[in-house]
């Protein structure tokens, strides 16, 4: 199979081509030429007006559903959907039925996926049915593929679980991960506990149950050791809290969802269960710190948080709907309101490093891994721009400014 991308342009920073518009060449998976017209007789030919490449993008939390929740989201159907939207590898969230806690299950889902452009690498689950009370079978997951370990959503309340889980995942370098809520703090509140929630009457979750929950977990790293990772941070403080651990050395790494980085608090005016979602929207204050922290390497890397939800748990009362907002299709035009193509796509690539994930670069002899996309293209996001099953997104009628076009791997070609 040999493929040829015409008139792209380069963004890549590690390339010699940086920035130029030039001809790729693939052929069976590897850039085989890159040049500035390549006139060879190819089975397939990608033209498009202002077509951007970059290395591929990585996401570390989506979910599908599959197994148990098909009717959300099928691991086929949401592969395509991150294909489309320009993720050449995704990390899977335990947020199945049966939870991911055992190295069949892991199994399972990198089969029914390894035949697709994009790679999928599983998260396990930390504990057994993410309960909280018994470690998985971390060893085994591992070495059945899992590239990272956390209970999605789901905190520890248990503080010598944790200490028992960095201590033992130490013994063969795996990442642990600690969803930063304290539910005792949190209680029933649903969204950001500020002046809005007691505007709306809606039952608040004050900043002090993240913050609280992170402080306890990075005493206990500082403690074991090992590597920690925090997803979805969402408050002024967690920034400082996770700034001056970096500070003191401790191997602690965060994410934070682009609707936070985004979106306040402000838009459950309208009480759309699309804008509830976990860690809640917050502040312009929180915003404003969410994208300090990013910029300055406070925080890692951003992350859709892609978390489908039917319509059946979504257009219901604002109370009794479950939280979660897709977000793989809205990624790259919703960051691109807010930061340069080149930022952009750093904050996308970012991830890799830390969940291990294979990072190649655009020159002759890589293999292929490459996102596509064409910059600075201003629309409002739409249903028909989703292509998830699930149309629970947070970015409804949001003017966005950038869209993805599709990747190229060693595995295959999908584009819009």
């Amino acid at each position: 199979m040999k493929l040829v991308l015409k008139s792209v342009t380069v963004l890549d920073e590690s390339s010699a081509h940086h920035q130029k518009s030039v001809d790729i060449l693939i052929e069976n998976g590897i850039i085989k030429k890159i040049g500035k017209s390549i006139n060879e007789k190819t089975d397939q030919e990608i033209a498009v007006p202002n077509l951007h490449v970059s290395k591929g993008w990585f996401d570390s939390s989506v979910s599908f559903g599959e197994p148990g929740f098909e009717d959300r989201e099928t691991i086929a159907n949401g592969l395509d959907t991150a294909a489309k939207s320009g993720f050449t590898s995704v990390a899977l969230n335990p947020y199945t039925q049966p939870v991911l806690d055992h190295s069949s299950g892991i199994a399972s889902v990198k089969n029914k996926a390894s035949q697709h452009p994009v790679v999928l690498y599983p998260v396990g689950a930390l504990t057994m049915k993410s309960e909280g009370v018994d470690l998985a079978e971390l060893l085994d997951m591992q070495q059945a593929g899992a590239v990272s370990f956390g209970d999605y959503k789901l905190p520890l309340r248990n503080p010598n679980l944790l200490k028992i889980a960095l201590q033992y995942a130490q013994n063969f370098d795996a990442l642990v991960q600690s969803f930063p809520q304290e539910n005792r703090i949190a209680g029933n509140g649903i969204v950001n506990e500020q002046e809005n929630s007691t505007r709306l009457g809606l039952k608040g979750i004050p900043n002090l149950a993240e913050e609280l929950q992170i402080t306890r977990d990075l005493y206990l790293l500082e403690y074991t050791g090992g590597k920690l990772h925090i997803p979805t941070i969402s408050t002024e403080k967690s920034v400082k809290l996770i700034r001056e651990a970096k500070k003191k050395g401790l191997d602690v790494s965060c994410s934070v969802a682009i609707h936070n980085l985004l979106l306040t608090d402000d838009e459950l005016e309208e009480f759309d269960a699309n804008t509830k979602v976990l860690p809640p929207l917050r502040t312009a204050q929180d915003v404003k710190a969410l994208r300090k922290g990013l910029q300055d390497g406070t925080i890692d890397m951003v992350t859709t948080d892609h978390n489908p939800i039917d319509t059946e748990h979504k257009k219901v009362e604002f109370d009794n709907a479950l939280y979660g907002t897709i977000g793989l299709e809205s990624a790259f035009g919703a960051l691109c309101t807010i930061f340069d193509v080149n930022k952009t796509i750093e904050f996308l690539t970012a991830g890799k490093k830390r969940f291990g994930i294979p990072e190649y670069e655009i020159k002759e002899g890589e293999p292929a891994d490459l996102s596509l996309f064409i910059p600075e293209k201003a629309f409002n996001f739409a249903k028909g721009d989703i292509f998830s099953s699930s149309k629970n997104s947070i970015f409804l009628g949001k003017k966005l400014n950038g869209k993805a076009f599709g990747v190229i791997t060693k595995k295959g070609t999908l584009t819009q």
